[in-house]
């Protein structure tokens, strides 16, 4: 049994992927910040835990990350103002980094795909904050000594689950229950490391796309 820490439990992406985790046999922690998602969380068989990334400081997440094998970024801000934007997806995600490489746990990073240095949004752009965090945080984690795989997801639907196209030069969609199911995926392959997985909706079983990396 892995203990699994998924950060932003209370998302699309995240509640999805709680049960598929569950249901393999792993113990399931999810970070919500609002006390009224816990039973919505605890519904899918994770055990909700709540805590504000925001204003915690590094030794309080370090505390929270200890213990945990898998550890899980889907979090984030939501867009608004560019302040928490940096707050959430930069500042708080390099404190999990941080205290992932002291636990010595695995580091799963939900990302975007295109996400890069040279991303070439305007600065104008509503979506710059967005950019330069992830940019930024995905930099750190492959520059880190971290047990690392970043998810690449292109534009998410709600669509039902499909299978994957693996390394395509374009973004197109995906949807968020193929991104859950990657995850999982992705956890049951310890040996899955140092790598990036940029994917589209394809039609190749995500295990089975996985096992071809």
């Amino acid at each position: 049994m892995t203990g699994i820490l998924i950060f932003g439990g209370h998302g699309k992406v995240a509640l999805l992927a709680e049960p598929m985790l569950v249901d393999a046999g792993n113990n399931v922690e999810a970070v919500v910040r609002n006390p009224d998602h816990v039973a919505e969380v605890e519904a899918t068989g994770a055990r909700a835990v709540v805590a504000n990334l925001e204003v915690m400081g590094q030794e309080e997440v370090d505390q929270l990350v200890e213990g945990h094998e898998v550890v899980i970024w889907s979090a984030g801000a939501g867009g608004g103002a560019a302040s928490r934007t940096k707050a959430v997806d930069e500042e708080a995600a390099l404190r999990v980094l941080g205290a992932v490489g002291k636990a010595g746990a695995r580091f799963i990073m939900v990302s975007y795909f295109g996400a890069s240095l040279d991303h070439g949004v305007p600065e104008e752009d509503p979506f710059f904050a967005y950019a330069e965090a992830k940019a930024h945080v995905d930099d750190a984690i492959r520059r880190s000594d971290t047990n690392w795989v970043i998810l690449a997801p292109s534009a998410l639907t709600l669509e039902p689950e499909s299978g994957v196209e693996i390394g395509a030069d374009v973004s197109r969609e995906v949807s968020r229950a193929t991104v859950a199911r990657v995850i999982a995926e992705v956890v049951a392959r310890p040996g899955l490391s140092g790598v990036t997985i940029s994917f589209n909706e394809g039609s190749t079983a995500p295990g089975v796309a996985l096992d071809g990396i």
